[in-house]
């Protein structure tokens, strides 16, 4: 299949494109930075580090080469993803996006575009974290209720938005197998006199150094308390899967997917 990447410069971007370029099943048509960088013009294997020309450019106008491809991995930035996945809808291509910090009337957007074109969302593209998900479903389906619930979540310190896109949804997990909306029971963190309500779950965002991503849910009960918790070391884990949620996503007809969809096991 066909790839484009969009965002090849970045920390997620450079690792999709070598790992990308290492698959025998890809085929990479051309990168997508934003207007004006340095890089615009460049080899993609020579911008994203790949260690060997690719023999496909980097572009600002993905209008140029969108044609090109069967789908897109797009971790790049709230207002760049926008406009990519306008484009994905206009020219019918597949897309798999992994950009965070939308707001609920922006993620509306990516719902409908599954209307038109295979479209797989996802904050958090590890496959640990897809099973991560599953056994909070099963532990907040059998002791959500009678539990106090926490997230705690850590980040390097360059991430813009808190709390992470991955702990949102885990909430979201934890919320539905409890037949309720995250937004009812969300509180951001505590200051002062602040005790805690019942039916609500905790948050609070950690940001420092360099640290890729670590997320830990914690059910605490009387005596004792279950946490279930993923760290990652590097970003590779969420290359891979993106690169696999692509291979995914270019297969399917227009629908609105996850990695859950995506990353089965």
């Amino acid at each position: 299949m066909n790839v484009i990447v969009v965002g090849p410069k970045g920390k997620m971007g450079r690792l999709i494109t070598q790992i990308a370029a290492e698959r025998e099943d890809m085929h990479l048509v051309g990168g997508v930075g934003p207007v004006g960088r340095d890089y615009i013009g460049e080899d993609l294997g020579r911008a994203a580090g790949v260690g060997t020309d690719l023999g496909v450019p980097v572009v600002d106008d993905l209008k140029t080469i969108i044609d090109q491809c069967d789908v897109m991995i797009d971790f790049s930035t709230r207002e760049m993803s926008l406009a990519v996945l306008n484009l994905a809808v206009q020219h019918k291509k597949a897309l798999v996006c992994g950009t965070t910090g939308f707001s609920p009337e922006e993620m509306e957007h990516f719902r409908q575009a599954g209307q038109t074109i295979p479209m797989l969302y996802a904050a958090n593209t590890s496959k640990l974290v897809s099973v991560m998900s599953r056994l909070l479903e099963i532990a907040a389906a059998a002791i959500g209720n009678e539990t106090d619930i926490e997230i705690v979540e850590m980040h390097d310190r360059w991430k813009k938005d808190a709390p992470s896109g991955t702990s949102k949804e885990l909430g979201e997990v934890i919320a539905k197998a409890l037949d309720q909306e995250i937004t009812d029971m969300a509180v951001y963190g505590r200051e002062g006199e602040s005790l805690r309500q019942e039916n609500t779950i905790g948050y609070h965002s950690m940001r420092m150094g360099d640290y890729p991503s670590s997320h830990s849910v914690t059910f605490g009960g009387f005596g004792e308390r279950l946490e279930i918790s993923h760290h990652s070391y590097n970003f590779k884990c969420f290359a891979s899967g993106a690169c696999d949620c692509a291979a995914y996503a270019a297969q399917q007809k227009p629908g609105y997917y996850s990695v859950k969809d995506a990353l089965t096991f």
